[in-house]
């Protein structure tokens, strides 16, 4: 299993990024699929998941400024994150969703940090 997150950069508090995982070695559009956010001293958050069949979910931290969506031709989950605040900074991975269905490898994530 490969997990390949990108996307990531610094941005102005109100700015957006769109973050991108391209995956491989599953059968992508059968497994729930999320983003995480990991910051020093935290555990590893949810912020973002989308199911095989397109039904989204959200951390009520995101709701309303980020969107999760996937393509199951492309084996890629996006994250589309607008009105940014210093509070989303983090590195931030794509995996299965929950927790629970996440691959053990969690490949590479993409530091996100946004400057008030």
């Amino acid at each position: 299993v490969q997990l390949q997150a990108s996307g990531g950069g610094l941005v102005q508090a109100g700015g957006s990024l769109r973050l991108s995982c391209a995956t491989s070695g599953f059968i992508f559009s059968i497994v729930p699929m999320g983003w995480y956010r990991q910051t020093p001293g935290k555990q590893r958050e949810l912020v973002a998941s989308v199911s095989s069949s397109g039904r989204t979910n959200y951390a009520d931290s995101v709701s309303g400024r980020f969107t999760i969506s996937r393509d199951n031709d492309k084996n890629t989950v996006y994250l589309e994150m607008n009105s940014l605040k210093p509070e989303d900074i983090g590195v931030y991975y794509c995996n299965g969703a929950p927790s629970l269905r996440a691959f053990v490898d969690w490949g590479r994530g993409t530091q996100v940090t946004v400057s008030s």
